[in-house]
């Protein structure tokens, strides 16, 4: 039976990228239309149900809004994985996936000025997506410039390698794609990453892949001169089965009763009270609040948000990181209150 939360959607082809990589083009029907539209650098969360349990994935579409007409995922096979193997290897044109909504805050507010794109292995999901949309629709004149470094084990791993090759031809003057492979230059270390960043001091950054490169390549970003707030990371760690799942355990007792919250989602100001052992989800979701969210178990960062006054307590986070934290970010649905007013923002 499909959750609630989850819309069947028929799968249009699946297409072999590399030997252990496929994209997965999904068919949306009109009636799902609004709520299947998404922004560059977002993900979809699939519900698939393999040998008797329901496994949660959450992958990023490498289809581009306004480019491509269908919503496609590339997933790459990772040894051991079932969610991913049985995607690479058991799912073909005309099967039906659960699916859920669009979500993530890895997509740039606006896709204008210069950007540095650094991708990792299967981590060139989102990037691709953003490097088209920027091509297609940012630099105001179509002069913001791109440097896309993409490192891999080596050359059969590089996927989209052909599309690549062709979005540099075409825009010779905006797009700088820079390939490292591991197995001709070795592991890339910060000082080498971090001449990368060089002339790009003002741009927007957006990093995705294994978490050592990702944590390399933020690091050497900083030292080139960018600053904090521009540099975004993706982080997915893989979701517990459905049937494994736990509830948070709350603080107890709670740091408060309860407490008034004002939420700032999509330009417009929410108002509810939120207990104090409930979560900000929970209570936005219990005020008839949609806010965005996804794996519900803060492992994500799908409803990532910022505490911009009062404090919450922040019970399980694979998410976010030490940075995220100092500025003060949270997970709605891991965040309890811990003060009687709370005033949270959500990206957008």
């Amino acid at each position: 039976m499909t959750s609630a939360r989850y819309h069947r959607l028929t799968v249009q082809a699946v297409t072999e990228e590399t030997a252990d990589a496929r994209s997965i083009t999904l068919a949306v029907p009109d009636a799902l239309a609004d709520s299947f539209r998404y922004r560059p650098g977002q993900f979809l969360t699939l519900r698939l149900a393999v040998g008797g349990r329901h496994l949660p994935r959450c992958y990023s579409m490498s289809s581009t809004p306004g480019l491509d007409a269908a919503l496609r995922v590339t997933v790459k096979r990772v040894a051991g994985g079932r969610g991913s193997s049985w995607l690479c290897e058991q799912l073909r044109p005309g099967d039906s996936l659960e699916v859920m909504a669009p979500a993530g805050v890895f997509t740039p507010a606006v896709l204008d000025g210069d950007f540095v794109l650094a991708a990792g292995g299967s981590g060139i999901t989102p990037v691709f997506s953003i490097l088209r949309a920027v091509l297609a629709q940012g630099g105001g004149a179509g002069t913001g410039r791109i440097r896309l470094i993409y490192a891999n084990r080596d050359e059969g791993s590089v996927i989209f390698r052909d599309a690549l090759k062709a979005l540099a031809a075409a825009h010779p003057a905006r797009l700088q794609v820079i390939h490292w492979l591991d197995s001709v230059q070795g592991t890339p270390g910060v000082a080498q990453l971090a001449e990368f960043g060089r002339g790009f001091e003002q741009a927007q950054a957006f990093i995705c892949g294994p978490g050592p490169f990702m944590d390399a390549m933020a690091s050497a970003l900083a030292q080139a001169g960018l600053a904090e707030s521009r540099i975004h990371v993706e982080r997915f760690i893989s979701l517990p089965d459905e049937e494994d799942a736990q509830p948070i355990e709350a603080a107890t007792p709670p740091a408060v009763d309860s407490a008034q919250v004002s939420l700032l989602l999509d330009g417009s100001e929410h108002r509810f009270a939120c207990g104090g052992s409930e979560t900000l989800l929970d209570a936005a979701e219990r005020h008839g609040l949609s806010l965005p969210q996804s794996c519900r178990v803060g492992m994500c960062a799908s409803c990532m948000c910022q505490v911009e006054e009062g404090e919450v307590v922040l019970h399980h986070n694979e998410a976010l990181d030490a940075r995220d934290l100092a500025r003060r970010w949270t997970l709605a649905c891991q965040a309890t209150p811990a003060t009687p007013q709370l005033r949270i923002k959500f990206p957008g």
